[in-house]
């Protein structure tokens, strides 16, 4: 993850000095009331009020080894010599690395963040990544009451996590309802609430800055983004709108320093909401598996493939104990409808298939060779614990060039024993190695590298490179603008490479 992606991660307890509080109180003062319209809706005073009750902290005891002094797991942001914030940060990261000198043996460490209340029998929603590795949970009331909690699961993929606890005797807990995350609309008012820098029960306001955002944290990305103030401490804390109803859960922020900058992120409500009932019910996730990797229909795959516009899931590979096989999907199709849902993108795609029942059969509309097709598929389970092969190195010694074909910047030669041996490649691997890319050319735009191998050329096998040489004659004959092309690695993982022709 990017350095200035930070998550909104738990923090240790911390105590504010006196003056630093009296002077935010004077700045506050000095500043005076703004003018109606800054404030915000009359509403959010309302919604903070109703359900306040139901935002928690969460307490966690970690065991961990004590590290030495020079070592940091967070700088302190840089403030102007002679800031009054500077002595309250550099006590509060000191604080965080444990700098306080002492053995070398191992030490418990407690940690703050957020959660809320959805089930007024003691059922509470956070991140993952605020209680991981936690050997003691505890969830905090907003009147203080301190309650021990148990695990009940969690989901790493969207960082979400599900705890229980015991109300106690004659206290009724207040619980929040989730609300439709996909109604939300940009520059409508949302409100956070949770736990930043220990400080209790805070509540700030701002408006939804955008939806669906994919920050490449992971594969199911579709984060709301808001620039109601959310800092450290706020991770697993809700994202209200003015009905009182949870859109989100805030998770992480854009920052060079650490604080808010007024980049936030919430995962929104329809994705928590699925991965909270399972989490519930079978203690796990059970996310559903079509069998496919997938890549995205560029403008020039898209003039390709003869589909307009350019839209859909690509499949660039098919596995052959998936649930795709069978059903006849294959290399090349672009899944446009999935169970009755349009497919814009490729993550589009992976959402809808992990949100679908397991064993639930489906149709499945793609487009091959420019016509659409139904399939029906029957999901299976996605095994989020499988791990990717790497892939073969691509590098070799030297040795005698092979004969050579140029195309497209390409330098092209038939798979050899040697060839094979030099590039590692395996024996199920079928088509035309390259040998060679030109710096400066589209391929090398393209990251097309030696040891690659075209397999397919506009949808057609090839075995060579007079083959290969044909088909981009023919496609240019034909007033084509690009050339697709099916290319394997070393190891016979595929994906759909565009070249232009002209």
């Amino acid at each position: 993850m990017p350095a200035a992606i930070a998550f909104n991660s738990r923090i240790r307890p911390m105590r504010i000095r006196p003056l630093l509080a009296a002077l935010c109180l004077g700045i506050a003062t000095i500043a005076g009331p703004g003018p109606a319209s800054a404030r915000g809706p009359e509403g959010i005073a309302d919604v903070a009020e109703k359900v306040i009750d139901a935002v928690v902290n969460i307490s966690t005891t970690q065991t961990v080894e004590a590290k030495g002094s020079g070592e940091s797991k967070g700088a302190a942001p840089q403030l102007p010599p002679g800031s009054p914030f500077e002595e309250f940060f550099e006590d509060f990261f000191k604080n965080r690395r444990g700098d306080k000198g002492g053995g070398g043996g191992p030490r418990k460490t407690n940690s703050l963040g957020s959660g809320f209340i959805i089930d007024a029998a003691g059922v509470a929603v956070t991140n993952n990544h605020v209680i991981a590795d936690s050997d003691e949970i505890n969830v905090i009331l907003n009147d203080g009451t301190k309650i021990r909690a148990e695990l009940v699961g969690v989901d790493k993929k969207t960082d979400l996590a599900v705890l229980k606890f015991k109300p106690p005797a004659g206290k009724t807990l207040t619980a929040v309802k989730f609300g439709d995350s996909d109604k939300l609309r940009l520059g409508e008012w949302v409100v956070a609430i949770g736990n930043p820098f220990s400080l209790g029960g805070t509540v700030t306001a701002g408006i939804v800055s955008a939806r669906n955002r994919d920050i490449n944290s992971g594969p199911y990305d579709s984060y709301i983004q808001t620039d109601a103030a959310i800092n450290r401490g706020n991770s697993g804390g809700p994202l209200f709108n003015l009905a009182g109803e949870v859109v989100g859960v805030n998770t992480l922020i854009i920052s060079p320093s650490g604080g808010s900058i007024g980049i936030g992120f919430a995962v929104p409500s329809k994705t928590v909401v699925p991965v909270v009932d399972q989490l519930r019910q079978f203690g796990e996730l059970r996310r559903g598996w079509l069998g496919v990797r997938i890549q995205q229909v560029t403008d020039e795959i898209a003039e390709s493939l003869s589909i307009k516009p350019a839209r859909g899931a690509l499949v660039a590979g098919v596995d052959d104990k998936g649930p795709a096989k069978p059903a006849g999907i294959e290399p090349g199709d672009v899944v446009i409808k999935f169970d009755g849902k349009d497919i814009k993108e490729p993550k589009d795609l992976s959402r809808i298939v992990a949100d679908t029942a397991v064993g639930k059969t489906v149709d499945v509309v793609v487009i091959r060779k420019g016509k659409e097709e139904t399939r029906q598929v029957t999901l299976g389970r996605l095994d989020d614990d499988a791990k990717p092969q790497p892939a073969s190195a691509k590098s070799q010694p030297e040795a005698e060039k092979p004969v050579t074909q140029k195309v497209l910047g390409l330098d092209l030669a038939a798979l050899s024993k040697d060839l094979r041996g030099r590039f590692k490649i395996k024996d199920s691997v079928k088509g035309v190695l390259v040998t060679g890319v030109d710096n400066g050319s589209d391929a090398a735009e393209k990251r097309l590298s030696a040891g690659d191998v075209i397999v397919e050329v506009a949808q057609e096998s090839v075995g060579s490179a007079a083959d290969i040489k044909k088909r981009v004659e023919q496609l240019k004959k034909d007033g084509k603008k690009s050339v697709l092309l099916l290319v394997a690695n070393a190891s016979g993982e595929l994906r759909f490479v565009a070249l232009s022709l002209q």
